[in-house]
């Protein structure tokens, strides 16, 4: 008797030489998909992708020089719910291969140097806490040091609950390092991918000189029932789309996967740097 998976069982191939777009259910070869860079052939859906992915999407072979990849998590609440902050981190770091929810470091884009840093929706949804502010706040301060751009991938549910205040003052934080670099006359790129949301949209992803982003990703503070549910009104249908918030001045452009080297290479010439 062949012992077969979930996965074989409902689609009749093979684990792992298939996938099946969560939105047009379309069934995609795994080589395919990695080389249309995790966008759905069928539907252009962007799926969302691990940091060191999105690294290698991004920047020219062999460049990317991390830095601050000694940073750990603590746990100064001693924090608990299902299970204890501690166990979780382990688990996350164990199903990862990464010690948090952001990977920063310098690289070149089409032969720009530049002070990348993108964040793991992997990672408990890459919140932010002490450490990914201290990430943060250290790529903002080597771009200053080393007058480059600073190109910042967010992909983020929000604060971390489980440090409590200290994740929340990562938003002060990271946006005072950010003034200085806007004082030292730096240029700063956001990429807001799916999805960027509370408190990193409220704080660091909301400040760039140019912000762009993927086509369709969930851009926003609070989800759309708390926020229906708060304000006792009807929300416009796709208000936390991309193109709603390009629509309204909140992004500057949506630059589809395919495009966003060369795009970033532009803009970094475009902006003198």
């Amino acid at each position: 008797m062949v012992n077969m998976t979930s996965h074989e069982e409902k689609t009749g191939v093979p684990a792992g030489l298939w996938t099946r777009c969560e939105i047009c259910e379309h069934m995609i070869y795994e080589k395919e998909l990695a080389d249309s860079l995790h966008v759905c052939p069928e539907c252009g859906h962007h799926r969302r992708v691990a940091a060191r992915t999105r690294i290698t999407q991004l920047v020219d072979p062999d460049t990317f020089e991390e830095f601050a990849a000694d940073l750990r998590a603590t746990d100064p609440l001693k924090f608990k719910d299902r299970i204890p902050y501690t166990d979780r981190i382990a688990r996350e770091q164990e199903k990862t291969g990464e010690q948090d929810a952001i990977i920063v470091g310098k690289a070149f884009v089409r032969g720009r140097a530049v002070v990348l840093g993108v964040m793991n929706p992997a990672f408990i949804m890459a919140s932010m806490g002490a450490v990914v502010g201290e990430k943060v706040t250290r790529a903002i301060e080597k771009a200053i040091d080393e007058d480059v751009p600073l190109i910042l991938v967010t992909a983020s549910g929000g604060a971390r609950m489980q440090e409590g205040m200290i994740s929340l003052v990562q938003m002060a934080k990271t946006s005072a390092a950010l003034a200085k670099l806007d004082d030292a006359g730096g240029l700063y790129i956001v990429v807001a991918t799916d999805p960027t949301t509370a408190g990193v949209a409220a704080s660091f992803a909301s400040l760039g000189d140019v912000i762009i982003s993927e086509p369709k990703a969930m851009i926003g503070f609070a989800g759309p029932r708390v926020i229906a549910n708060t304000i006792n009104a009807e929300l416009p249908e796709g208000f936390q789309t991309a193109e709603f918030m390009l629509e309204h001045g909140f992004v500057d452009r949506i630059v589809p996967r395919s495009d966003l080297r060369r795009e970033l290479a532009r803009i970094i010439d475009y902006c003198g740097k």
